[in-house]
């Protein structure tokens, strides 16, 4: 396929500098993954944050924005529609009343496999399935995300 087929080509991207033009690119396809993924009632951050319960198990709101890597507001704002629509419970911590335990529920496991196959069909008609594209990206997010103690 060359540069740009069936794509409108925009002349002034050779001039952006490397992180605008990352930027860009993440938006861009989170927004083309939410509207594929609206028909199952979830957002691409709602699939992150499903993705993060099933392979940690139950967890605190606090640790879940850590792993999902957002402020524990944001990922309130997430747990509150995936709770609405059945996909999470979220429990008061009897060992500390002002902490939740959120945990994926069966319908969230079914909505995160479904959500699962539109990413891969996505990933797959976009070309972002390149080994090449994930480990660079991987290396990106290793250097300049946070660092475990």
């Amino acid at each position: 396929m060359n540069q740009g087929e069936g794509h409108a080509i925009v002349p002034e991207l050779n001039d952006w500098s490397t992180s605008r033009l990352l930027t860009t690119a993440a938006r861009i396809v989170e927004h083309s993954w939410n509207e594929k993924l609206l028909g199952i009632g979830i957002t691409h951050a709602g699939l992150t944050t499903l993705g993060v319960l099933e392979r940690e198990g139950t967890l605190t709101g606090v640790r879940l924005a850590q792993l999902v890597h957002v402020q524990a507001q944001t990922v309130g704002r997430t747990l509150d529609r995936l709770e609405k629509r059945g996909l999470v419970t979220r429990l008061r911590n009897t060992a500390d009343r002002r902490s939740q335990r959120i945990t994926i529920t069966s319908a969230g496991l079914k909505a995160l496999e479904r959500a699962k196959n539109i990413e891969n069909e996505l990933m797959a008609e976009d070309g972002l399935a390149s080994e090449d594209l994930r480990d660079r990206l991987k290396t990106v997010i290793n250097e300049l995300g946070p660092k475990k103690d």
